[in-house]
């Protein structure tokens, strides 16, 4: 079995500051949005309709802003908002963790509409730029994850190539044995557990790297090389994140004060199906509509 490194989760201490990998992680996502951003205003088509390199500079200050207050807020709203209801002020920690990606796409969506009325641009064509630049951030957002030992895997089998111990999770362990006797019996998780103090555990973080970072990128990219009707972009980065979170959230391990919902699905995977069915209603638009006009380019 693997176990995780189990690192200090401050990568630089300066005295009484003290940087986090996670806020590293922000910084590394935001300078890979602007280099893929860059890199897209050498294609044709897209600097033909008028991008250039202070338009991303401008666009990633709304982004910045979209991304910290919606992520923030959707935490808030989406996974304990009876607890912040009652307690307001601790809306404010936000060192003590807790961000959404649902409520930070929705900023983000609010912030570009916001970039798009100023720059007189439609909506669409600033969506359809940036959906590349989105899953490098994300793939450095649960890089920040896995280094915090945070939001680790459902509890696997140890045979499992990829079964890794978390030291972060071995409070939570010995409860999940009492309430899976049966899983805990066939896998032999009571000798795993006396021998480690910890069970083994889907390293999900890499499944969301791999596929919401790395797969969505590559598709996103190689999609966007030639000319696409307006909001094809947009849909494909919907169904392709919805369907790759969704996917994930099978080894993940459900937040703990809201567990399984209705038919078994995790709050991450209700909130990624309306993005996959957005996206495919989207998809067929864009070209129901391309059909009638002509493409105006992977924007």
């Amino acid at each position: 079995m693997l176990i995780h490194p189990n690192l200090d989760p401050v990568a630089i201490h300066l005295g009484p500051l003290a940087v986090r990998w996670y806020g590293l992680m922000y910084l590394v996502a935001f300078i890979a949005a602007i280099v893929v951003g860059r890199l897209r205003l050498r294609l044709p088509h897209v600097a033909a309709q008028g991008w250039t390199a202070k338009d991303i500079d401008d666009m990633l200050f709304y982004g910045v802003l979209g991304t910290i207050l919606g992520g923030r807020i959707g935490y808030v709203l989406f996974y304990k908002a009876s607890w912040y209801f009652a307690h307001p002020l601790d809306v404010f920690k936000v060192w003590e963790g807790g961000m959404s990606f649902h409520g930070g796409f929705l900023g983000v969506t609010l912030a570009m509409a916001l970039f798009a009325w100023q720059r007189k641009r439609t909506w669409l064509q600033v969506t359809d730029f940036v959906a590349p630049m989105v899953p490098t951030g994300l793939a450095a957002g649960r890089l920040g994850n896995f280094i915090n030992g945070e939001l680790w895997g459902r509890v696997t089998d140890p045979t499992s190539p990829w079964a890794m111990l978390f030291p972060s999770a071995a409070n939570e362990d010995a409860g999940w044995m009492a309430a899976h006797p049966d899983l805990t019996s066939r896998w032999h998780l009571a000798d795993v557990y006396a021998h480690y103090h910890m069970l083994p555990r889907h390293p999900s973080q890499l499944y969301e790297i791999a596929l919401e970072g790395v797969a969505l990128f590559l598709v996103l990219w190689f999609f966007t090389r030639k000319p696409r009707p307006v909001g094809a972009a947009s849909a494909v980065f919907l169904i392709g994140y919805g369907l790759a979170r969704f996917t994930v959230e099978f080894a993940r391990e459900p937040d703990d004060f809201l567990g399984l919902l209705a038919l078994g699905l995790s709050m991450g995977q209700w909130l990624s199906l309306p993005m996959v069915i957005a996206g495919v209603l989207m998809l067929l638009w864009a070209y129901r509509r391309g059909r009638r006009q002509p493409a105006v380019g992977a924007n």
